[in-house]
This record gives C-alpha cells, sequence and structure tokens, in this order.
C-alpha cells in the first residue's frame, strides 16, 4: 500500500474573547484549522489528519495556502513516504514543507509549519491505527504513561471582573479536579496584583497550588520588583516576565527570586530554546520550560528542542507546554513531559479534551483514540469534519 497527501486545506477560525492578558487583548484572536487530506481508507473512511495553531498567535491562512501546502501538494508522494513506503514519514514531510527557507527568522513561518505538522501526525497515528502517544513511545523506546498532570490556565484580566468573581474562577477549577491554576499578573499596578493574589490564595487554601504568569511585560526592573514581591508567597511558578528573548533578564531574575520559574512558550525554534537553556540562567532542579510544538514548527521541530535538553543535562519532565491543545497532551503522555496546559473555560472548541475525560486530582488519563484523539471531542470534531468534508 503507497500512501499519498491528495489535499490539504485550511480555515482561518474565530477564537476572540474579551479577555486580556498584559500584553494583549483576545478580541481579535484567530487560529488556522488544517486537514490534510490522504487517500488511506480505515474503517470505510479516508484518513484526514487535522491540526490547529495554539491561541496567542493569529491563523496562518495564507502563509499556510501560499508556500507549505503547495509545496507538499507539489512533491514527489514517493519522497514523503517512510522507507516501508506503508505511511507517510513525518520528517521527510517537513523537508519538504521547509524546501527554500532560510535559517533563522523563526516568526510566524513556525506557526504555519507547526500547524501542518500537527495534521500530518494525526493522520501517521490513524494510518497506524494507534494512539499517538503510544505510537510515539514505541518509536523512542519509552513506556507510554496514559495519565498526564495539568493545570488551569485563566485568571485574565476581564471589564469589570472583581476579586470576587476572580475567586469564584478559581475555585470552579478546583471543583473540577485541578490542583494547580494560573492567573495573569503585570496588567494591573503591582499593590492591586498583590491583592488579587492574595485573594486567589485565601480562596484555594490548602487545596491547589498558584502560578503566576506576566506574558513577557516586565523591563528588568519591573520583573525585580514583581520577584521580591512574588517571593513572600508559595507560588507554583513566576512565568515569563520580561520578551522571551531577553535572556540576560531571566538570567538575572534568578538573584531576586528562589522559586520556580518558567518561560519558554514564544521561543520557536530548538535554536532559541538553546540560547535560553545556555544563557537564560534556567536552573534544571526547579524551572520549567513551556516550548509548545504547535507554535514552533511541530513535533518534528520540538523532537531537536527535546535532544538540546538532553545535551545540557535537563530531564524532559521539566517540561510543561504551552496551548491547552491535544497535540501536547499526546506528547507528555508518549515522552515523559512533566504534563501540560489547560483552559477550561477558553478557546473552546480548541482546547480541552475528549467528551467524558475528567481532571482527577490534577490528572487526566488519555482514552485509547486513534491519532491525536479528535473524534473523541464532539464539538471539535464538528468543526474538522465540516471543513475536510
Amino acid at each position: 500500500m503507497s500512501v499519498r497527501i491528495v489535499d490539504l486545506r485550511e480555515v482561518t477560525k474565530p477564537i476572540s474573547s474579551p479577555i486580556r492578558n498584559a500584553y494583549i487583548d483576545f478580541s481579535k484572536m484567530t487560529t488556522s484549522l488544517v486537514a490534510v487530506v490522504t487517500d488511506v481508507v480505515r474503517e470505510g473512511r479516508r484518513v484526514v489528519g487535522y491540526g490547529f495553531n495554539s491561541n496567542g498567535r493569529y491563523g496562518q491562512g495564507g502563509l499556510i495556502r501560499e508556500r507549505f501546502a503547495a509545496r507538499l501538494l507539489d512533491a514527489d508522494p514517493k519522497t514523503l513516504l517512510d522507507d516501508t513506503g506503508s505511511n507517510l514519514d513525518p520528517d521527510r514531510v517537513w523537508a519538504a514543507m521547509m524546501a527554500n527557507e532560510k535559517p533563522g527568522g523563526h516568526g510566524e513561518r513556525s506557526v504555519a509549519v507547526g500547524t501542518i505538522d500537527m495534521a500530518v501526525w494525526d493522520a501517521v497515528a490513524k494510518i497506524a491505527g494507534k494512539p499517538l502517544f503510544r505510537l510515539l513511545a514505541d518509536r523512542h523506546g519509552k513506556e507510554a504513561d496514559p495519565r498526564v498532570f495539568v493545570y488551569a490556565a485563566g485568571g485574565y484580566y476581564y471589564p469589570g471582573k472583581h476579586l470576587g468573581m476572580l475567586r469564584a474562577e478559581m475555585r470552579s477549577y478546583l471543583d473540577r479536579g485541578y490542583s494547580v491554576v494560573k492567573m495573569k499578573v503585570g496588567g494591573a499596578p503591582i499593590d492591586e496584583d498583590r491583592r488579587r493574589i492574595e485573594a486567589v490564595l485565601a480562596e484555594i487554601g490548602r487545596d491547589a497550588r498558584l502560578a503566576v504568569d506576566a506574558n513577557g511585560r516586565f523591563d528588568l526592573e519591573t520583573a525585580i520588583a514583581y520577584a521580591r514581591m512574588l517571593r513572600d508567597y508559595p507560588l507554583f511558578w513566576y512565568e515569563e516576565p520580561g520578551d522571551p528573548l531577553d535572556y540576560q533578564l531571566q538570567a538575572a531574575l534568578a538573584d531576586f527570586y528562589p522559586g520556580p520559574m518558567a518561560t519558554g512558550e514564544n521561543l520557536f525554534s530548538h535554536q532559541d530554546a538553546r540560547n535560553l537553556i545556555r544563557y537564560g540562567g534556567m536552573r534544571p532542579d526547579r524551572d520549567w520550560l513551556q516550548f509548545d510544538c504547535a507554535l514552533s514548527y511541530g513535533l518534528c521541530e520540538y523532537r531537536r528542542t527535546l535532544a538540546v535538553l538532553d545535551a545540557h543535562g535537563w530531564s524532559w519532565r521539566r517540561c510543561i507546554p504551552h496551548g491547552g491543545h491535544q497535540m501536547s497532551l499526546n506528547i507528555a503522555a508518549g515522552l515523559g513531559l512533566g504534563g501540560n496546559e489547560s483552559y477550561p473555560d477558553l478557546f473552546q472548541p480548541y482546547g480541552g479534551f475528549p467528551d467524558g475525560v475528567r481532571v482527577e486530582r490534577g490528572i487526566v488519563t488519555m482514552p485509547e483514540l486513534p491519532g491525536i484523539g479528535f473524534e473523541g471531542k464532539s464539538d471539535l470534531y464538528a468543526e474538522m469534519k465540516a471543513l475536510a468534508a
């Protein structure tokens, strides 16, 4: 059996919301939804792989249609296959997409490629008849663990949102089984943010841990001021205080903040990840890395990033990806990452878990669905099926 990509479709979808973090609002946010259509038939249906890009970066329809999809559809189909000829080879597909691309400049194109890469891996696992997390574990000689730690991301700034509403939001996450919750800081004066933090800590008590996220807003002076304030509290982490490429700022904070810090969601290549590890002062015994494969050229590149961590003595367990999507859930379960982000109430239907999957004491258990498992989430699959119809 030979496998062929017969079509690649993209549609730009809104995931808008009136929320804001310290840097942007989400009132105009979009995502690209992609379908990679193959000529393989399973159980009477053509195998289609699906993908989409994470929140915080806009849809990439122009790049997908004009550059990367065109290259795949123009490629000799045999050059995209694995050595058996019975399935696609994601690395060869990735190489075909990146043909004639100069190194560096890991901006929007990394999102476009990462979106298609997600769909390719979904198709590959479906053709193999396996959940993606089991396929990844098999290929890397690892023991798959379907149990994945997840935390609830929220606590955004919202018009008219008072402390009582913030507390109720965080309590709702605990009621749904989460043991770690996250809120935004940096979008209000520091004294107001202190009151917000103390309100949430009073609400969750010993039932959960709190992480805070500044979304890259601070200069060094402000980042240090927040570090001095935040170290008074038993936080899960202090996330992305400064510009994601300001490694010197990140490194300087270790002198002022002894607790765990987290960053990496806005680094889009293994080269940038390597520079963070080399120059960002990140501490492998306590800090967390949040690289998001859907924004950073996909899983093919993410595996190169993991190789960088190996070379520098970091455990893959220190990775908890940004994005809240099922692709990273599969990577976490298959390759042994530390967990995954989750958005219980936002960016639907693209975030969350398959129907019936519940969070229990901060853990979800992956169902045995072929591919990434999108077909198990009915509201999301309805969007996807319409694109591939």
